[in-house]
């Protein structure tokens, strides 16, 4: 296969909606149940980690590459728009958001980002959901960066004093919000994975799906 095939190029800067961006650091071969496989090896500064990911499973697993300023604007932007009330059953809420998070374009990660901020001022959030907004967030701030070459900090706020001038209309929502949905929302322990299943587990040793140096 050669260079020009291939959709992405070394150096070149990526995102990887479950982990993280990260930048292509080589193309290789290696051999996987008696065949030979093209990987690219991606570098993961969030994580200070190495995956090697199938070339043909890219868009499989929602791979692709730095939006452009504009797609970036768009989602800064969007953080702006006054949110619709949402179920208050976290289980729901999470997967619903889960699912974006696994389309993975700036758009759907933005989403997952001013839902569950706004979610947070009504109620905390249970554990699962925290962590969800947590890592949408970063992966956001870290993509728009990139897009806007802008300090991740710098993004941070951006995002912030979009999310912000919202606050005084969801406070007055509040209390209507709170009598729209039942609100007994249900908490779980960080290690009670019982409800929600971590689709993200890898099992790639078993299907060549992408593996870990």
């Amino acid at each position: 296969m050669s260079s020009l095939e291939y959709k992405f190029q070394i150096d070149q800067k990526v995102v990887y909606p479950s982990q993280g961006v990260g930048k292509i650091t080589n193309i290789t071969e290696k051999k996987f149940k008696d065949q030979m496989i093209n990987y690219y090896v991606i570098y993961l500064a969030v994580s200070d980690m190495v995956v090697m990911v199938p070339v043909d499973k890219v868009d499989e697993l929602g791979i692709r590459a730095i939006v452009s300023a504009e797609e970036a604007q768009k989602a800064i932007d969007m953080m702006a728009e006054e949110v619709e009330p949402i179920t208050s059953d976290w289980k729901l809420r999470y997967q619903m958001n889960l699912d974006l998070l696994k389309k993975g374009s700036v758009l759907d990660i933005a989403t997952i980002v001013r839902c569950l901020y706004h979610r947070s001022k009504v109620k905390e959030l249970p554990i699962l959901e925290r962590k969800l907004y947590d890592s949408a967030k970063k992966l956001l701030e870290d993509e728009i960066s990139f897009a806007l070459d802008m300090n991740p900090k710098e993004v941070e706020a951006i995002l912030l004093s979009k999310l912000e001038p919202l606050g005084l209309v969801r406070d007055a929502k509040n209390s209507s919000i709170s009598s729209s949905f039942d609100d007994d929302d249900e908490y779980i322990d960080e290690d009670d994975d019982s409800i929600i299943p971590d689709d993200d587990e890898d099992d790639d040793d078993d299907d060549g799906d992408g593996d870990e140096e």
